[in-house]
């Protein structure tokens, strides 16, 4: 399964001369139909709609539409219905406008602050622009949605794709970091070690050698003890390599892996930053520092992915 970007772009439009496919049903031929696509990263799915008058009613169904296939993101669309050329017009025969006239005059009746019909409005009204065009226009925005859908979602699997190539860069960086970090384990033993000898003496020498036998064995338990705990990365080291191997298996499954992956790369970190805390070598420090520099860029990535 793909894994996807929550950032994409796409866009389709529809003049009616150049209408192919699925969303050819719509025959006006002094409209021009444009849908934009466009989305960046989010911890839910956020819609915005950006609709024309003539489209407000459909936004309902536009919706639907886009979260049926979507999953997080901040989602824009945009809709465009730009008239292409001036609509022909046709004479208004009389008892139409005799009509038109008496409708007004009843509204009015009832309502003395409607606006009287402009011409705008006669031509509409005669011209029998009414829902039925709008009910088409309804029909092929959604089709048409559905094209520009159908290409958001193939970028944002191929912006998917790029990320994982780069976080499976990292993860293998990771792993020979703590490749490096591993023969260091015995340097640690021995400057701990050496600490340790040190701290032994001076409490010997404190004690002017007159130090009881029970009081010299807990000095040594409770060094013997912070020794232990102060070099132990083995463990970390250990958490770290697991963490790593769940990340490819999230990545190499796909699907929704964004929240998933952004609870590893905490972990990542709490690994990283206890082996820095515990390091007695300039060495392990170093390797701790780049292990944060790219488990920090896994984390800019991964607040990309769906």
């Amino acid at each position: 399964m793909s894994v996807y970007s929550m950032t994409g772009y796409a866009s389709g439009q529809l003049p009616a001369a150049s209408a192919t496919g699925e969303a050819a049903a719509w025959s006006n031929p002094h409209l021009a139909l444009g849908v934009e696509l466009r989305s960046v990263n989010s911890r839910f799915l956020d819609l915005a709609f950006r609709l024309p008058d003539e489209l407000r009613a459909h936004e309902p169904a536009l919706r639907q539409l886009l979260t049926e296939r979507l999953a997080r993101g901040k989602v824009e669309l945009r809709a465009t219905v730009q008239a292409t050329q001036p609509q022909e017009l046709r004479e208004v025969p009389a008892p139409t406008l005799q009509r038109l006239a008496v409708l007004q005059d009843q509204v009015r009746s009832w309502l003395p602050e409607a606006s009287p019909l402009g011409v705008a409005d006669v031509l509409r009204l005669a011209g029998g622009q009414g829902s039925a065009a709008e009910a088409g226009l309804g029909e092929t925005v959604l089709q048409l949605t559905g094209q520009v859908l159908d290409d958001f979602i193939a970028a944002r699997e191929r912006e998917g794709a790029r990320l994982v190539l780069l976080m499976r860069e990292r993860v293998t960086q990771l792993r020979a970091l703590a490749a490096q970090a591993e023969p260091l384990v015995p340097k640690l033993v021995e400057a701990q070690k050496q600490r340790f000898l040190e701290r032994w003496a001076e409490a010997l020498g404190s004690t002017d050698g007159q130090a009881s036998g029970q009081a010299a064995q807990e000095r040594a338990l409770a060094e013997a003890t912070a020794f232990a705990i102060r070099i132990d990365v083995a463990e970390e080291l250990g958490r770290l390599a697991a963490h790593l191997d769940e990340i490819e298996r999230v990545l190499k499954r796909g699907g929704e892996v964004g929240k998933r992956l952004d609870f590893l790369i905490q972990e990542l970190h709490r690994e990283a930053n206890t082996l820095g805390s515990k390091s007695a070598v300039l060495e392990m420090s170093r390797i701790a520092v780049d292990m944060k520099v790219l488990i920090e860029q896994l984390r800019e990535q991964v607040q990309n992915l769906e």
